[in-house]
C-alpha cells in the first residue's frame, strides 16, 4: 500500500471525473495543448469557469457569503488571481482538503450555472 499523499492534480482529476459529464460542462484541455492560456486547465459550465487549479491549490467560484464562511473557518483562503486584491466570489483551497473538493466544486457548478441562466 502506498503512503503517497494525493496531489492537487489528483484531487482535481477526481472533480473532472465526477462533474465533467454533466450537461453544459466542458472538461479542461489536454495537458500541453494550450498550457499558457488562462483557463485552459479549468472546468467550465456554459463557457464560464467554476473550478480550476492555480499555484497548487483548487480554486472555485462561490457566492461571496460562502467564500467568507470557508475563509473564516480556515478551510480556504482568499484568491486574488495575482492582482493583489481578493476576488469576492473565489476561494482557494489547499491540497489537504481533498475530502470536501467534489462537494465544493458541485456547489460552484450550481452557483455559476444559476448566475447565467436566461431570465424568464
Amino acid at each position: 500500500m502506498s503512503s503517497k499523499r494525493p496531489t492537487t492534480d489528483d484531487g482535481f482529476a477526481v472533480i473532472v471525473e465526477a462533474l465533467g459529464g454533466k450537461p453544459g460542462v466542458k472538461k479542461p484541455e489536454a495537458p500541453g495543448v494550450s498550457a499558457r492560456r488562462f483557463g485552459s486547465s479549468a472546468l467550465r459550465v456554459d463557457g464560464r469557469i467554476f473550478a480550476m487549479v492555480s499555484h497548487g491549490r483548487l480554486v472555485v467560484k462561490l457566492p461571496p457569503q460562502r467564500v467568507a464562511e470557508l475563509i473564516g473557518s480556515g478551510q480556504g483562503s482568499a484568491y486574488d488571481a495575482g492582482k493583489s486584491r481578493p476576488m469576492k466570489e473565489w476561494v482557494s483551497l489547499g491540497p489537504g482538503r481533498h475530502d470536501s473538493w467534489v462537494g465544493l466544486a458541485t456547489e460552484a457548478l450550481d452557483f455559476v450555472r444559476g448566475q447565467h441562466r436566461p431570465s424568464a
